[in-house]
């Protein structure tokens, strides 16, 4: 885990697109813990193992909960399940980019997988957010959960956000950038799953489906 440290640069994108991208970028393949907005809240995200600990670290989240995963388009999401009902491929094509997370049976390939919590699924999602999805483009999928302590409300600003979450230097958690997009007031993705031939509405949203 990363060791515990002074606040994080915070980079508005909307004066510093590039940088945000390149720091984000840097930030996540180092290992790091990013903040960051999507198209509905503020969320925290990871692109390695190490760095996905650190996320149930800073939320306080139980170990068992899994944890969405963002992608940048439907071939993504494709490329970690094992396969896509056609009831939520016809939803994914409705509305990706978008609040809609998708619980798909996950791909059995080595190793250890993105998503804590679930072995044999994985919920994804591709975000209606024009940054985000470049990011996403360059980096790969990413581990990502509503930046908030858990069962909290997510802050709808960056700034209390990392406030909100301060670490335990005892624990090692810490967040390496945070990207300010500005308010970020949305409601969080509506999930859904296909099981036994039904369509389950897992996590109610701003889709009403």
């Amino acid at each position: 885990m990363n060791s515990a440290a002074s606040a994080p640069p915070l980079i508005d994108l909307r004066v510093e697109p590039e940088r945000a991208l390149a720091e984000a970028a840097a930030a996540l393949r180092a290992g790091g813990v990013v903040l960051l907005p999507t198209d509905t809240v503020y969320g925290l995200a990871a692109l390695t193992p190490d760095a996905e600990e650190d996320l149930f670290v800073l939320k306080g989240r139980p170990a068992d909960r899994s944890i969405a995963v963002l992608v940048a388009d439907r071939p993504a999401a494709e490329s970690l399940a094992e396969s896509v009902p056609g009831p939520l491929a016809e939803l994914m094509d409705r509305h990706w980019p978008g609040p809609l997370t998708a619980v798909l049976p996950r791909a059995r390939t080595p190793g250890r997988p993105l998503v804590g919590g679930d072995r044999d699924t994985v919920g994804v999602r591709c975000p209606d957010h024009p940054w985000l999805l470049r990011l996403l483009a360059e980096v790969g999928p990413l581990a990502v959960t509503s930046a908030n302590r858990h069962a909290e409300p997510t802050p709808p600003e960056a700034a209390a956000v990392l406030a909100s979450l301060t670490p335990d230097p005892d624990l090692g958690a810490a967040i390496a950038v945070a990207i300010d997009g500005g308010l970020c007031a949305g409601t969080a993705s509506t999930v859904v799953a296909w099981r036994n031939e039904t369509l389950e509405i897992l996590r109610p949203g701003p889709l009403d489906l």
